[in-house]
C-alpha cells in the first residue's frame, strides 16, 4: 500500500490535539497543540546529528501540510 507523506489525525481522548503523522523515514507523530513529537524510529548517535538539522524542515513541512488541509476544507 502506498501512503501519503503526511496524515492528519485526531482522537476524542485528546479533544484539543491535532496530530500529523509523517509516514516516511524518519517517521514521527507531532501534536500541533503542544508541538510534542513522538519518533517512531530508533536512532544512533550519528543519525541524531543528521536528524537535528533535518527535523526543523520536517516540522515546517508538517505545519504546511496542516495549513493546506485547512484551506481545502474551507473550499
Amino acid at each position: 500500500m502506498e501512503l501519503p507523506k503526511f496524515l492528519l489525525g485526531d482522537n476524542t481522548d485528546y479533544p484539543n490535539a491535532i496530530f500529523i503523522v509523517h509516514t516516511e523515514f524518519p517517521r514521527f507523530i507531532i501534536n500541533l497543540e503542544n508541538d510534542e513529537v513522538e519518533w517512531m524510529e530508533e536512532f544512533d548517535k550519528e543519525d541524531e546529528k543528521e536528524l537535528a538539522s533535518e527535523a526543523e524542515n520536517l516540522f515546517q513541512a508538517a505545519n504546511d501540510f496542516y495549513d493546506r488541509e485547512l484551506e481545502r476544507y474551507d473550499e
